[in-house]
């Protein structure tokens, strides 16, 4: 399938993770067929005035590919200015949030809160589209409460305003990541405007996916949590199937390109407890590793649990 001009390697993508889809995590599952990666958002302003710790999350591994970069704003000039000064260029794909739920980024009116405010949102994504020749996309939730279910109006909005493609998480704003994620309503909304609409929300598995996208008439899926610990999700694998201690190697040796052995031990450990999850005495390995203080013993580490 296709996004404007991008083709992707299949309907089966990434879905952007904040802490989670660091360049490492987006190689591997890469590596193993995902159509598309997604950074995890960054900050349009911050990436304008140069922030260290914004253009950071830029870095990318060139196995990616197709990739997408995610933007956060509430501020049509100021995506403008960044996607025109080139920062953006190693990107095949432009995509906005505006489904974030977390409070320090909804209370500066970005993420979800631009579902309440559909007239900026428009000028953020025509802002986006007026100043790249690259497909910008918009990933949402489908309200902002259960007494504000807007997707299919908000889709619409997508589309009137240049976006190629939308990826829509079946929760409210309010609900974070509790309950179930209602795919009658992406449904709806794939029903509703000609532009690809990838579904996300609750999928473990491809065979899910191609469930989810024959029912509910989704262009694609989007994979969040489901691929954490499981980047051969994509490949249709399970875990006795691949070397997992190699995996989880070949992810420190990526990460390890861009950042120091310290930042790596202590950003990978929530990664090393997806990994382990289904391990048995996994509890105490994960007690292990939070006290680790280095690659060396972290290896040893990993080495021990899965020879058992």
């Amino acid at each position: 399938m296709k996004i404007k001009n991008v083709e992707l390697k299949s309907p089966f993508i990434l879905a952007p993770m904040a802490g989670f889809t660091d360049c490492g995590f987006r190689s591997l599952c890469s590596s193993f067929g995902c159509g598309l990666t997604v950074t995890e958002m960054v900050s349009a302003r911050g990436l304008l005035y140069k922030g260290d710790g914004s253009k950071a999350l830029l870095n990318h591994e060139e196995n990616e590919s197709p990739r997408s970069v995610q933007i956060f704003s509430n501020e049509p000039q100021v995506c403008e200015e960044v996607i025109s000064s080139g920062v953006l260029n190693d990107f095949d794909i432009i995509d906005i949030n505006m489904g974030c739920p977390m409070p320090k980024i909804v209370k500066e009116g970005m993420g979800s809160a631009l579902l309440k405010n559909m007239d900026l949102a428009g000028a953020v994504i025509s802002s986006c589209v007026k100043s790249s020749s690259k497909p910008v996309t918009v990933k949402f939730r489908i309200g902002y409460d259960k007494n504000s279910i807007i997707a299919t109006d908000f889709a619409k909005m997508c589309e009137q305003s240049g976006a190629s493609a939308i990826c829509v998480h079946g929760r409210t704003k309010s609900e974070l990541y509790s309950g179930s994620s209602n795919w009658d309503i992406i449904g709806d909304v794939a029903h509703s405007v000609s532009i690809p609409v990838f579904g996300n929300g609750d999928v473990l598995s491809i065979s899910e996916a191609r469930e989810k996208m024959k029912i509910f008439g989704t262009s694609g899926v989007a994979i969040g949590r489901g691929a954490l610990g499981r980047p051969w999700i994509f490949a249709e694998k399970t875990q006795s199937e691949v070397d997992v201690p190699k995996i989880i190697k070949k992810h420190f040796e990526i990460f390890l390109k861009y950042y120091s052995e310290k930042f790596v031990v202590l950003n990978m450990r929530k990664h090393l407890a997806c990994y382990i999850k289904d391990i048995k005495g996994a509890k105490i390995y994960r007690q292990k590793i939070v006290t680790s203080q280095n690659i060396d013993e972290i290896y040893g580490l990993i080495d021990e649990v899965f020879s058992k």
